[in-house]
């Protein structure tokens, strides 16, 4: 899978790449180098794409903890897709993968980016997809019910 992501970068004009065999291996290459966007797998072992993003996102030590990050994964089930995104990445792409996806994913993140959120038990892009002008205070869904004095 490596080779076929790396391979659609490639052929769309994408020269500095760098390859992990897993999260940890990621890692390193991110304390080492600047790196400008980062795809992982949901699977990889011994360190899965969901716990390198909360690294990236929430460790002391994280080289940049505003890094775009796409997830792929050949599972779409909602409870993937939801711990892919309480874990803090921009992206999703479910496999088979599409040098359209790809490309896609990758053009949303740099021209299209969520601004960062950051709670007690969240830090990452907004999980909402698209803003309400009407979205006011802490209590914004129709389910919400004011605070009570």
């Amino acid at each position: 899978m490596r080779a076929i992501t790396s391979a659609v970068l490639q052929s769309a004009g994408i020269r500095k790449l760098r390859e992990a065999a897993d999260g940890a291996a990621a890692l390193e290459i991110l304390r080492d180098h600047a790196v400008d966007l980062v795809i992982v797998d949901f699977n990889m072992f011994p360190l899965d794409g969901v716990e390198f993003t909360r690294l990236v996102r929430n460790s002391p030590d994280s080289a940049n903890p505003y890094l775009p990050i796409i997830m792929m994964t050949g599972h779409s089930e909602k409870t993937r897709v939801y711990e892919a995104r309480d874990a803090g990445v921009n992206e999703f792409v479910v496999k088979p993968i599409t040098a359209k996806a790809i490309l896609d994913r990758i053009q949303a993140v740099i021209f299209r980016p969520r601004p960062f959120v950051k709670t007690d038990g969240y830090f990452g892009p907004d999980r909402r997809r698209v803003q309400s002008a009407d979205d006011k205070g802490p209590k914004r869904r129709a389910t919400d019910r004011p605070h009570e004095v």
